[in-house]
C-alpha cells in the first residue's frame, strides 16, 4: 500500500540562521535535509549585531566567504555610554581564541544569504509552508504542513529540528512552553538614515546607551554599511506609561533624554515607522524529546542587551547537528548530556550578565574606569560571544566572579 505522506530524513522548521546553519552542516555530512519556512525571504527580522563567535559556525557551515564578500558593516566590538561616561571593548583584544571582528547586518539580507548558501550546498528549502500539527507519539515523527495555497500534506521524518525562532512551533504544538524568569520588557525600534557626523562615533562598534536616570532602560544603535542604522529602546512596561501611544513619538521621546544619542542623531532622517515587540523572553520545559530538538530562539530567548540570540542559535545548531549526525549514523547518543546540558552552560553564563546588567552590578563593572586589562579581556570574550569557554574564570564561575568584581568596583578598588 502506498503511504499517503512524504518521507524525509531530517526536517528543519525555519530557514533563519539556526536552520540554515544546521541544514548545511548535516548536508555536508551526507544527510537528506528539508527546510520548511513559513515566510518568503527576504523578510524583516530584528537582531542585527552579530557576535564574533557567530563566525565560527558560519565558517564551519562553509558560508564564511559569502558573508565576507557581502559588504556588511564590519564590527570590532561594543561601546557603552551613559550621560558623559563612555567605554568600549574591542573583541580583537579578548581572552578566548577565535574570531575578533564580526559584522552588523540587515537581517533580511543576511538571513537570505545564509539560506541561499544552504540551498547551494544541496539543501531543499520550501518557502511559505507552515507546520500546523506534529505527532511524536510514533516511532517516526509526523508533521502536517500547509502550503501557501491552503493545501495540506504530511511528512514523516527520522528527526525534526525546530529552528522557528519567535514562532516557537514545536513548543506551542507540544505544550513545551515555560515562563521566562525575566520581567516583561518591551522594545520599540526602527531603522533610520543616521547621517552621523560626530567624529567620535565608531561605526565599527554597536553602541549601547544607558538611560541617564533609569538604569534598567537602555538603547541600541547599530550602524550599517549603507549609512543607515538600527535604533531601539528597551524598557519595562511601566516605563512606557507616560509615553504617547504613537511608537515613533515614543522612541523619539526616549532618544531625546539620552544626551549622547540626542547629539549624534541630530541630523537623522526618521523615515521608517517604529515597531514594537514585547514579552520576547521565553523558555521551554525541555530542549529535546523523542525525535526532535529545539534550536535557538525556538527554545529560549534571554534578552537583546548583549546580542546573544543569534550566537546561541548558531551554537545550538552546530551542537545539534553533530549529535544528530552520530545518531543517524547508528550511534547511541544522549541528547541531554551531549546537547542540552552543555548548551545551557553558555546560556546560563549570558543569563548571569544579563541579570547583572538590569540589577546594575554589571553596569558598574562595564563603566568602571580603573579596570585591570586582563579582566577586561575576559569580559570582552563574553561580550564577543565566547560564553562556553570554561578556561575563562568569568565563564567558569560567572555569578561569584561578577559579585566579587562588582563589590571591588563599588569600593573603588582595582578590579
Amino acid at each position: 500500500m502506498t503511504k499517503a505522506f512524504e518521507q524525509r530524513s531530517v526536517v528543519i522548521i525555519g530557514a533563519g540562521p539556526s536552520g540554515a546553519i544546521a541544514a548545511a552542516l548535516l548536508k555536508r555530512k551526507g544527510h537528506d535535509v528539508l527546510i520548511l519556512e513559513r515566510q518568503r525571504f527576504p523578510r524583516f527580522s530584528i537582531g542585527e549585531s552579530l557576535l564574533s563567535h557567530c563566525l565560527d559556525f558560519i565558517d564551519e557551515a562553509g558560508m564564511l566567504d559569502a558573508v565576507q564578500a557581502a559588504g556588511f558593516q564590519i564590527k570590532h566590538g561594543a561601546a557603552f555610554a551613559c550621560a558623559e561616561r563612555y567605554t568600549e571593548f574591542d573583541f580583537r583584544d579578548k581572552f578566548t581564541e577565535g574570531f575578533g571582528s564580526t559584522y552588523q547586518v540587515q537581517r533580511a539580507d543576511f538571513d537570505k544569504l545564509l539560506a541561499d548558501q544552504a540551498a547551494l550546498q544541496g539543501v531543499e528549502i520550501r518557502y511559505e509552508e507552515e507546520i500546523i500539527a506534529a505527532d511524536f507519539s510514533q516511532e517516526s515523527p509526523r508533521l502536517q504542513a500547509r502550503r501557501s495555497d491552503g493545501s495540506d500534506y504530511a511528512i514523516e521524518a527520522d528527526f525534526v529540528l525546530d529552528a522557528s525562532g519567535y514562532g516557537r512551533v514545536l513548543p506551542r504544538l507540544l505544550d513545551l512552553e515555560a515562563p521566562s524568569g525575566f520581567p516583561v520588557r518591551r522594545a520599540v525600534f526602527t531603522h533610520i538614515e543616521d547621517r552621523i557626523a560626530d567624529p567620535d562615533f565608531d561605526r565599527e562598534k554597536i553602541l549601547i546607551t544607558t538611560h541617564p536616570e533609569w538604569r534598567d532602560v537602555w538603547y541600541w544603535t547599530i550602524p550599517f554599511s549603507n549609512g543607515r542604522c538600527s535604533l531601539g529602546v528597551v524598557a519595562s512596561a511601566e516605563r512606557y506609561q507616560r509615553r504617547p501611544d504613537d511608537l515613533d513619538a515614543c522612541l523619539r521621546a526616549f532618544v531625546s533624554e539620552a544626551p549622547n544619542l540626542r547629539r549624534i542623531l541630530a541630523n537623522a532622517v526618521w523615515d521608517t515607522p517604529a515597531r514594537l515587540i514585547g514579552g520576547y523572553s521565553a523558555n521551554v520545559k525541555a530542549l529535546h524529546g523523542p525525535g526532535f530538538a529545539l534550536l535557538g530562539n525556538a527554545a529560549e530567548f534571554l534578552d537583546p542587551v548583549f546580542s546573544s540570540g543569534v550566537t546561541i542559535a548558531m551554537r545550538s545548531s552546530s551542537m545539534a547537528a553533530a549529535v544528530l549526525h552520530r545518531q543517524l549514523s547508528g550511534e547511541t547518543v544522549d541528547w541531554e548530556t551531549e546537547f542540552a546540558i552543555p548548551l545551557k552552560r553558555g546560556v546560563d553564563t549570558f543569563r548571569t550578565y544579563v541579570e547583572g546588567w538590569y540589577d546594575g552590578s554589571f553596569q558598574d563593572v562595564i563603566y568602571y574606569p580603573h579596570a585591570q586589562p586582563e579582566i577586561r579581556r575576559m569580559i570582552s570574550s563574553i561580550l564577543a560571544g565566547y560564553a562556553w569557554d570554561a578556561k575563562n574564570p568569568y565563564v567558569a564561575e560567572p555569578k561569584r566572579r561578577l559579585r566579587v568584581l562588582a563589590e571591588l568596583c563599588a569600593n573603588g578598588a582595582p578590579a
